[in-house]
């Protein structure tokens, strides 16, 4: 008597990546924490837009104030989310059952990449769709000009930069791969390291002259002031090369090779 053997049918086609998207889209949407950390978005956005509205004076009412008033908590939110579309994997112990389902895990990082990619430049849309609402409706009860002083080259620029920051937060999850641990490391990049690097650049020249080449947060700051020289697309690569691509390509690789509990 001969026992059957149960063959894989190595025929079928592979998961496509816009697939893994989606699902990486529907899993920062599912839960309530998730739910209500991306509605929050759109509630600071109206917050911060009729905040302008009512406390800005009539002469310096103009879309780039919306712009900034809803633009400095989203450089706080959107890396959150990055880096809890990448922590939940860990911290609700859902790994197990991802990457058995689908164990190329490359593809499941990158994936969510994309997915927080796409909710940051949608977030970004609205942001500027909410403010210019308000600058509309502002100018209208304020009886002054409407003023657009925002290019949509300076708007892509933004958007670039947002992305940007996102994609910090988004390589601290995956190199910490633990909630509290990215945010605050995030927190730490954005706000600490600013401040020591201000004051070297303050106390010493040579520090001051080598700090765009270094320092990923002062190399962005063009895209903000209407866009990058060559050179300063060039201290932007540079920077990131220390602050993103070999800190993500480390954290990546320890996902690969970890094992999942």
């Amino acid at each position: 008597m001969s026992t059957a053997v149960a063959t894989i049918d190595t025929t079928r086609p592979a998961i496509p990546l816009s697939r893994l998207v989606k699902v990486e889209l529907r899993k920062m949407f599912d839960t309530r924490s998730g739910f209500w950390l991306m509605m929050s978005i759109g509630i600071v956005a109206t917050i911060a837009t009729i905040a302008c509205i009512i406390f800005v004076p009539n002469d310096n009412l103009e879309y780039s104030v919306f712009g900034t008033a809803i633009g400095v908590p989203f450089a706080i939110l959107l890396p959150v989310v990055a880096i809890l579309s990448v922590t939940g994997e860990w911290s609700q112990r859902t790994g197990l059952i991802t990457f058995t389902l689908l164990p190329h895990r490359g593809q499941v990082i990158l994936a969510k990449a994309i997915a927080a990619i796409i909710v940051a430049v949608v977030s970004m849309i609205f942001s500027f769709a909410v403010g210019a609402l308000g600058n509309v409706v502002g100018s209208a009860l304020n009886g002054v000009d409407t003023r657009w002083d925002v290019s949509v080259a300076d708007m892509l620029y933004i958007i670039l930069a947002n992305i940007l920051g996102l994609m910090v937060g988004f390589m601290l999850g995956v190199l910490i791969r633990n909630s509290a641990g990215a945010i605050v490391a995030y927190f730490v990049y954005s706000f600490v390291i600013p401040g020591i690097f201000g004051f070297l650049a303050a106390t010493q020249d040579w520090f001051e002259k080598i700090q765009p080449w270094i320092d990923f947060n002062d190399a962005q700051t063009p895209l903000f002031d209407g866009g990058p020289s060559g050179e300063q697309w060039a201290q932007i690569g540079t920077s990131s090369l220390i602050w993103f691509i070999i800190p993500l390509s480390l954290g990546v690789m320890a996902v690969l090779k970890s094992e999942v509990k």
